[in-house]
């Protein structure tokens, strides 16, 4: 069975950004010259992903109209001749398939997941955390669908971090299979770094099977009193296996300050129009800080 269908919760507040976030979502904010969520649906896009639903909150609107014709923007830009900004504004609107649903209670990324579950059926799906852009010669989810290709179970995207880091994301330890793939067999949500029972960090990609439905509708509030999707995957790994794999490629937490600069240069300097006077003005920079 292939994953057509991708769920992005996109309902956080961006509080990390304010003011930037106050009246514009954080998943609006430009990276170089494109939103940040523009790159996800994107990476989702090129994995042969064919049906997006974007899980929204209040004050979100700007997401959806990003995704929508623009009759008035495309009739203006046809009249002043600028054809090739037209083809990317008619491009975006005709990317992929966008559904919404607003979440109207923060209660976390396993809640966010839930408010999906009539519009994924019994299909499995991919999550993808709507601030999370990685860059990889192979989309990210499309490494992952292999494996879900191969052993037709739930996959969750993971790198190596700092043990220090361990606190800011889920770890997850279990049995090698190959260099980067382990069964997992034990998940810990944000533990210290003396707990931790590995370096093994869950971040912004998941494959999941229709069952994780039923395992997030035993779950309690958990930490910070919301639905730990975490928790949900414990449960699941009860009746049925769980896989985690290091992909390849580079991962950028654009919800955090210098996850978004360090994306907004590097992307920059990715890109034959920019590399060039951009690289320049950056060691005129650097060379002017010594």
């Amino acid at each position: 069975m292939r994953i057509r269908k991708a769920i992005i919760p996109a309902a956080g507040l961006g509080t990390r950004f304010l003011p930037a976030t106050k009246a514009s979502p954080k998943e609006m904010l430009p990276v170089v010259d494109k939103p940040v969520i523009q790159y996800v649906i994107e990476e989702a896009v090129a994995a042969g992903i064919e049906s997006v639903l974007i899980v929204t909150g209040r004050g979100k609107d700007a997401i959806e109209n990003h995704f929508d014709v623009s009759y008035e923007l495309e009739r203006f830009l046809e009249e002043k001749g600028k054809t090739e900004e037209l083809a990317v504004v008619r491009e975006i609107a005709a990317m992929v398939e966008v559904s919404y649903i607003r979440q109207k209670e923060a209660l976390g990324l396993g809640h966010a997941v839930l408010c999906g579950k009539t519009w994924a059926g019994n299909d499995p799906f991919a999550v993808f955390l709507g601030d999370d852009i990685v860059v990889s010669e192979r989309p990210c989810i499309r490494q992952m669908m292999d494996v879900f290709e191969e052993r037709h179970a739930s996959v969750l995207g993971v790198m190596e971090v700092p043990r220090k880091q361990t606190g800011k994301y889920g770890i997850v330890a279990g049995e090698r299979e190959s260099d980067r793939l382990i069964r997992v067999t034990e998940m810990v949500e944000k533990p210290a770094p003396s707990e931790a029972p590995s370096t093994t960090a869950v971040v912004g990609r998941y494959i999941l099977t229709p069952a994780i439905f039923e395992a997030l509708g035993r779950t309690g509030r958990g930490a910070g009193g919301e639905i730990q999707l975490t928790d949900a995957i414990r449960l699941l790994m009860e009746r049925e296996p769980v896989y985690a794999l290091t992909f390849e490629g580079r991962r950028y937490d654009t919800g955090d300050r210098l996850g978004f600069l360090e994306a907004s240069v590097e992307i920059a300097l990715s890109r034959p129009d920019l590399k060039g006077p951009f690289a320049a003005y950056l060691k005129r920079l650097v060379a002017g800080l010594g």
